[in-house]
């Protein structure tokens, strides 16, 4: 996945604006010169690396005399002490883009790391980690590149690119369950042929008339492992199943059992903790 888009230009200019505004005022009260400087950029905790081409992109949009050198790429783990890359460049633009270029690797890394827990806990029953909408505004490409850094996969990107018809989509047919699974279905595929087309069920016996009906894929809301499980034989292997809600590291293998195909999951991107990584001047 391409994180560099317009979208990416338009956040990183948004980031450097609010943090040097009018300008850096405590480096310029200490020197009027620009020295050259080389800086590390340091782990302080065990981490999955992300974003490290981000932060030369960040750098060279203060300044595009900085050279970032790589000490490790995207998906390497990195220990404590460990040395990620190596800035050099006049001081000024390097303590201008610090913080900014740091905050985009932290969070980042934040998020491959958390990704690679939930991927490395399923590995054994080849369930894929997926995830979800539930992103921070502006920072949806590069949380969802993340991801797959991490091991995961981005699942849709937006409301654009797969139909993905949830309980509310449902309330728009009256009549049973059943029947509204059917109709909106079949809506979807009348009028959206081209799109792949996942559906919302909170019963596993809505999965016979979700399958018959010719969805894409189901995604099975908020079921503890025994629906799960009925959902999963009632499938017969013949459509993806998909698991989504109250899921954690303490009950992820438990469900990944169950044998659904792909597990989504808000929290490797809402609730990822950003990592710590420090940038240290070495030489002026």
């Amino acid at each position: 996945m391409d994180i560099f888009d317009k979208y990416t230009e338009k956040l990183v200019k948004i980031a450097l604006g609010e943090d040097i505004g009018k300008g850096d005022i405590t480096t310029d009260a200490l020197t009027g010169k620009n020295f050259p400087a080389i800086a590390e950029l340091i782990a302080n905790e065990p981490f999955v690396v992300a974003g490290l081409d981000l932060v030369d992109y960040v750098f060279k949009m203060v300044d595009p005399l900085v050279i970032t050198k790589k000490k490790k790429q995207d998906g390497d783990s990195a220990q404590r002490g460990s040395v990620i890359a190596v800035v050099r460049g006049g001081i000024k633009p390097l303590m201008k883009a610090e913080r900014t270029a740091l905050n985009f690797i932290s969070r980042l890394s934040g998020i491959a790391t958390l990704t690679s827990e939930y991927v490395n806990a399923v590995r054994p029953y080849g369930t894929r980690i997926m995830a979800t909408r539930k992103t921070t505004p502006g920072w949806r490409i590069l949380e969802k590149y993340a991801v797959t850094v991490g091991g995961g996969e981005s699942h849709r990107m937006g409301l654009y690119d797969q139909v993905l018809i949830k309980d509310n989509h449902l309330k728009l047919f009256k009549g049973k369950p059943e029947i509204a699974v059917k109709k909106a279905i079949q809506n979807a595929k009348q009028k959206k042929p081209e799109a792949f087309v996942i559906v919302e069920i909170d019963d596993p016996q809505l999965v016979t008339v979700a399958k018959d009906n010719g969805a894409d894929r189901i995604l099975l809301d908020n079921m503890g492992t025994e629906d799960l499980k009925t959902a999963v034989a009632l499938a017969g292997g013949t459509i993806e199943l998909e698991a989504s809600g109250g899921l954690s590291l303490a009950n992820i293998r438990e469900v990944a059992r169950t044998g659904v195909d792909i597990i989504s999951i808000g929290k490797i991107t809402h609730s990822a903790a950003s990592v710590d990584i420090t940038m240290e001047i070495k030489t002026v």
